[in-house]
């Protein structure tokens, strides 16, 4: 049970650091648009990116299960710790608060006439998405570790933040800055773990599939 409480725990926190890159290239992508397109950029980069969340969660429940993947799933957590690093100490929370701020704002960001079309804006927006949507399905599916409940939560938390409370999220992370620090422990924890079972565990680990070692059943049971 307490195992249980934890995982939610790492995927409510995981779904709050990582909703900062949605929500920096929607607000950065909508603000650079004439005030009377950006509310459709912001609602349709949100589908979007609602949409590849989906996608990609659909395949992770299937790939993680092929032996090797999960090693492999590892070192671009890790990777993505490594940019959410970078990002933290470049205070790339408080550029995204303002970004979907002066989007919001039809007095601030670009404010003449239409320069770039609502679809040129979606193309910039859906190429972005992809590795923001992977990174957090990815995070969120190593954590649920087959637990699809867990999984759907994760989904929706991540969907519901992004579409109702970014700016809020940006406002939090801007303001607690430790959070976002918390948030990156708890992704290099859930990397390091997802990296043991992806080399040691005997059906999909990589150390028996290359016949280095017998390999442990460490699957969580879920």
């Amino acid at each position: 049970m307490m195992d249980m409480v934890l995982d939610f725990g790492k995927i409510i926190i995981a779904d709050l650091i990582l909703s900062g890159d949605n929500a920096l290239i929607i607000g950065m992508a909508a603000a650079g648009l004439a005030p009377e397109l950006r509310k459709k950029a912001i609602l349709y980069g949100m589908i979007i990116a609602a949409v590849l969340r989906i996608v990609f969660a659909v395949a992770a429940t299937k790939l993680l299960g092929i032996p090797g993947i999960l090693f492999v799933g590892s070192l671009l957590l890790f990777w993505v710790c490594w940019r959410l690093y970078q990002e933290i100490r470049e205070g790339m929370d408080a550029q995204a608060e303002q970004s979907l701020l002066d989007a919001n704002n039809p007095d601030a960001g670009y404010t003449g006439a239409p320069r770039r079309t609502l679809f040129a804006a979606l193309i910039s927006i859906t190429i972005a998405d992809v590795s923001m949507s992977l990174d957090n399905v990815l995070a969120v599916a190593a954590i649920a570790d087959g637990n699809t409940e867990m999984l759907v939560f994760g989904l929706g938390l991540a969907i519901v933040l992004m579409a109702f409370a970014a700016t809020l999220i940006m406002h939090l992370l801007t303001k607690f800055p430790w959070i976002s620090w918390l948030g990156l422990i708890v992704l290099v924890y859930v990397a390091a773990e997802m990296m043991y079972r992806g080399f040691f565990d005997a059906s999909t680990g990589l150390g028996p599939m290359l016949g280095l070692i017998d390999g442990w059943s460490l699957s969580k049971g879920h």
